[in-house]
């Protein structure tokens, strides 16, 4: 018999009749009705084209057939108990591993991070650079952050933010336009071009002129006073994305740290 073929059902039925030699008691602890457990009953004697269960004076007993089987059935769904306890293991880990732009990760992410491990001594965290899509499987995530329109793929979450600002060092700079790649508007002018947005705020903080930026990530050097605003900040299709697969998006550990992030 191939594994993939084996009747899973009929046996953790066959399991609960066994022990109470009842097919009305194991309903009960089955949440389904009589009816039902004896479908499943004789489902799975004709599949093993064996006789499992006889009904004497007595009440139900079982065969010499099905009591053959039982110890290793038994001994199988402790098994089975076992790999499913491994396989949530993770979710009470206190290991996450999340990837996230270098800006943004040096920005606005690691200050967070820093905050919630001083409130749990217990936590570790994984870093991972990653400014473009990233295989959650072949990196082994837990929860990435995105730059884009939306989460795509993945379930997902918007960072709070309000949406892109335009700063330049305090007392002005170079009057000119600093472009980063993935910027709603790169100008053709621009003294400077750089990679990132975190790049583009390093600029403007050094005087090279203005860079348009992700309020979110700028916000630190705003409060700071290493640049200042021009203008008030604009609303913009683009933003960060909490994103994750469904399994990872649900797990709890995951839901916890969006949220704290959210929070700090």
């Amino acid at each position: 018999m191939k594994r993939t073929h084996l009747p899973l059902n009929g046996l953790r039925v066959l399991d609960a009749a066994a022990r109470h030699l009842s097919f009305t008691r194991a309903a009960d602890e089955l949440a389904v009705t009589p009816a039902a457990v004896g479908q499943q009953v004789r489902a799975l004697e004709d599949t093993l084209g064996v006789v499992l269960f006889r009904r004497t004076t007595k009440g139900l007993e079982l065969t010499p057939e099905g009591e053959a089987g039982l110890a290793a059935l038994r001994a199988g769904f402790l098994q089975f108990e076992e790999s499913v306890r491994a396989m949530q293991a993770g979710q009470s880990s206190k290991s996450l591993t999340i990837a996230a732009p270098r800006d943004l990760t040096g920005k606005w992410l690691m200050p967070r991070l820093a905050e919630i491990a001083a409130a749990d001594g217990e936590i570790r965290f994984v870093l991972v650079a990653a400014d473009e899509d990233v295989d959650f499987t072949e990196a082994n995530l837990d929860l990435a952050i995105r730059w884009g329109e939306g989460p795509g793929e993945h379930e997902g979450e918007a960072l709070e933010s309000e949406g892109m600002v335009t700063v330049e060092r305090p007392g002005g700079g170079i009057d000119t336009r600093i472009a980063w790649r993935g910027c709603l508007a790169e100008d053709e002018d621009a003294l400077v071009r750089v990679e990132d947005a975190g790049l583009a705020l390093e600029a403007a903080a050094a005087g090279l002129g203005r860079a348009t930026v992700p309020e979110l990530l700028a916000r630190g050097d705003l409060a700071s006073g290493r640049v200042v605003a021009v203008g008030e900040p604009k609303a913009s299709r683009l933003g960060y994305w909490f994103v994750a697969p469904l399994p990872q998006w649900r797990q709890k550990k995951v839901k916890a740290l969006v949220e704290a992030l959210g929070a700090a």
